[in-house]
């Protein structure tokens, strides 16, 4: 009994983990300032250990402070969408990324890298500003000296590699990923184009039946005919509800309470957070700043951030206004945090 209750806590053990991450966002005056972190590459800075980005991250609150009452500016955080279609769309542009790297490693796999993994932009402002743009954590500073900005350590973005069928000539090119919005947008920070997940998701999916059910013909007869659906006739008792009941059937509720291609209205794809439906990151929270607020901190709520990227976007701040964002994490048994691989979301 003694030996299974020690193993049942060793088992259970939280490692040790950076639980508070602290950074400074950058304000160049009163319009808007957008910032990204990627509580993956923070992580694995703050504790010398490899973290996935492929992770749903739970976040216990987060907090803005600001040196100086700035009424009138707002604070929002957005994410990657909490939806189905994210993460399917994540797992597989993952795997289709696994597949390409399998067979081209089949017969060199010594070559693979030891730290391989699946890392992608938010969005396209994201992809444009580059990793290099990302926040990186402060240390605790005392008093009278200045804060110290974490180095980063290597962190690139995935590619894939793709015949360019616009040319005659056998090219291949070269693109990374974002997970919402449309593709092909521009060269971002790193010179590549890229590919949006959702989109490709949408690309490789099936469509709804325009009607479904689809309806036959003979479900309701023709005035003056032999009744094809006789097990309608047997209840007609000299009225036309049924053949009314019928119609409304026939007619309504056929199509899918979404838009999608080729329903009638819609060309393209609508997928939720691809290039034609709702094509941004989700709104996780959104502050005023007022004079009510106290002590210049602005809370936001906790949630999940699926593959740890989230963006702070500011507005109305004074140029300078030493802004500063602070994370709390939640303890768990995954090397220290409570998250789940977005295998698992």
């Amino acid at each position: 009994m003694g030996m299974a209750k020690r193993n049942y806590l060793k088992r259970s053990k939280i490692e040790p983990a950076v639980m508070t991450m602290n950074f400074v966002l950058e304000d160049l005056g009163p319009g808007i300032q957008i910032n990204t972190v990627d509580l993956s590459q923070c992580a694995s800075i703050l504790n010398r250990r490899f973290y996935r980005q492929g992770i749903n991250w739970a976040v216990a609150s987060m907090k803005v402070v600001n040196s100086t009452q700035q009424v009138g500016a707002s604070v929002s955080v957005t994410k990657l969408p909490t939806s189905w279609v994210m993460a399917n769309s994540w797992e597989k542009s993952m795997r289709t990324w696994m597949k390409m790297n399998r067979e081209a490693l089949s017969q060199t796999e010594s070559v693979r890298p030891k730290f391989l993994d699946f890392k992608i932009y938010a969005n396209q402002d994201h992809h444009t500003a580059g990793y290099g743009d990302n926040l990186l954590p402060f240390s605790s500073a005392t008093t009278g000296a200045g804060i110290q900005v974490a180095t980063a350590g290597e962190w690139k973005p995935s590619m894939i590699s793709y015949p360019d069928n616009t040319t005659t000539t056998g090219i291949t090119r070269e693109a990374e990923f974002i997970a919402v919005g449309s593709s092909y947008n521009g060269a971002g920070a790193s010179g590549q184009q890229a590919v949006s997940m959702i989109e490709g998701y949408a690309a490789s999916r099936g469509l709804p039946n325009v009607l479904d059910p689809n309806t036959p013909a003979d479900a309701a007869d023709a005035a003056g005919s032999f009744p094809e659906n006789w097990m309608a006739a047997i209840f007609n008792e000299g009225t036309d509800q049924i053949e009314e009941v019928l119609e409304d059937l026939t007619n309504d509720n056929n199509i899918a309470p979404y838009p999608f291609e080729n329903d009638g209205v819609h060309v393209d794809t609508m997928y939720p957070g691809g290039a034609n439906q709702l094509n941004s990151l989700e709104l996780h929270d959104f502050e005023l700043i007022t004079a009510s607020t106290i002590g210049g901190t602005t809370r936001l709520k906790g949630g999940n951030f699926p593959c740890g990227l989230l963006q702070i976007q500011t507005s109305g701040f004074e140029k300078d206004s030493q802004l500063t964002l602070q994370i709390n994490l939640m303890p768990g048994n995954h090397r220290g945090y409570l998250c789940e691989s977005m295998t698992e979301m």
